[in-house]
């Protein structure tokens, strides 16, 4: 099941726009390996998830996973054929707002080769370009 908070103090949010690159959360801290975000946008809790089964299905018991973002932006939508007015519409969807730089996921006790393999097949499901990064 995707990620989404438990509570929140209001349901809709505004959308905002990413503007600037990540100046926290642009450095592995956790693991040894991390998967960097090269674009801004947003993130879905689907896709975050989508990445984390995959990840799951590689690691397969050996190795640590940590993921460096949280979906708490709410995104609405208004059903299609709608005439104009009636207000904002429901929650769709839940999604990270993700700055280029933001480290995602992050990978420990794992050899660079297979981590590599890994954070690639992950790569593949984000919605903007990232790429691999070892601890510094």
């Amino acid at each position: 099941m995707p990620q989404m908070p438990k509570r929140v103090k209001y349901r809709k949010s505004q959308r905002g726009r990413v503007r600037g690159n990540a100046c926290r959360g642009n450095t592995v801290a956790h693991g040894e390996f991390g998967l960097q975000s090269l674009e801004g946008g947003w993130l879905s809790a689907e896709a975050l998830e989508a990445g984390r089964v995959t990840v799951a299905q590689f690691l397969r018991g050996e190795g640590r996973l940590y993921i460096r973002v949280f979906p708490h932006k709410s995104v609405t939508s208004i059903p299609a054929e709608t005439r104009m007015g009636k207000g904002k519409g429901e929650p769709e969807f839940w999604a990270a707002v993700i700055k280029p730089g933001m480290i995602l996921f992050e990978i420990g006790g794992l050899p660079e080769a297979s981590a590599r393999d890994c954070l690639a097949r992950v790569a593949y499901k984000m919605p903007f370009n990232c790429r691999f990064v070892k601890r510094i």
